[in-house]
C-alpha cells in the first residue's frame, strides 16, 4: 500500500482485521517497509485461503482505524467470494 494511505493515521496499528462481504474476518500484521504500509504475518494464509492468484485485483477499504474491507476480483473483474468454513480449515490439524 502507498505511505500516503498513513495520512489516515495518527500512528499506523501493528496488526489488521480484513473483513469482507459476508462477514468474515482475519488478522493480519503490518510494518512500514521502503517507504509503504506492508501487509506482513498472516497475509500468506489469506491469499492461500482465499484463493488470490497472480492477475487477481485485491481492493481494501478502511472502515475503524484498525479494520479494512477486503473484495477481491478475479482476473475478468468478478467479485470473488469465499465461505467462512475455509478460514477455520486453514488452521485446523488432522490427527
Amino acid at each position: 500500500m502507498p505511505l500516503n494511505f498513513t495520512k489516515h493515521f495518527f500512528m499506523v496499528p501493528t496488526e489488521f482485521k480484513l473483513s469482507n462481504n459476508i462477514g468474515c474476518s482475519w488478522k493480519v500484521t503490518v510494518k512500514v517497509m521502503n517507504g509503504r504500509v506492508t501487509v506482513d504475518q498472516g497475509w500468506a494464509t489469506y491469499a492461500a485461503v482465499h484463493q488470490i492468484k497472480i492477475g487477481y485485483m485485491v481492493t481494501f477499504k478502511l472502515l475503524t482505524p484498525d479494520t479494512l474491507k477486503v473484495i477481491i476480483f478475479d482476473k475478468d473483474g468478478i467479485e470473488v467470494v469465499n465461505k467462512c468454513w475455509k478460514h477455520d480449515e486453514a488452521f485446523t490439524t488432522k490427527e
